[in-house]
């Protein structure tokens, strides 16, 4: 057995606030074959670190994806700017953790992070 899906999906869901079963299921899927194209050769690919860190790059996935398309979170008081980029790095926060949390598990050089440049002003 390998990477539950089933688990990452809750778990994307717990980290997203989005529906696994939506729109995001290709994401997901292709966060689960990017990180078991990541594991080392002797690796136990039944750990549950690697469904957080499947999750996380999910979640990664669709907040680049929900910034680049220009949509917009709403913030506590009503204002529309900044709301998506402080989810992106808040994505990219949380799966650089899980990144090095598999460590052991993971060929982390590897992964591609992409940084999506702030507009300042």
């Amino acid at each position: 057995m390998s990477i539950d899906i089933n688990n990452v999906k809750a778990l994307f869901e717990l980290f997203s606030g989005e529906s696994a079963n939506s729109e995001w299921s290709p994401v997901i899927v292709m966060a689960v074959y990017e990180v078991r194209n990541m594991l080392l050769p002797d690796a136990d690919d039944t750990d549950t670190r690697l469904e957080f860190l499947a999750a996380s790059v999910a979640n990664y996935r669709a907040q680049e994806i929900k910034f680049s398309s220009g949509k917009r979170e709403y913030e506590y008081i009503g204002r529309m700017d900044g709301g998506a980029r402080t989810s992106l790095a808040g994505a990219e926060t949380l799966m650089r953790e899980y990144v090095q949390l598999c460590r052991d598990l993971i060929k982390a050089d590897t992964f591609v992070f992409e940084t999506i440049p702030t507009k300042e002003g």
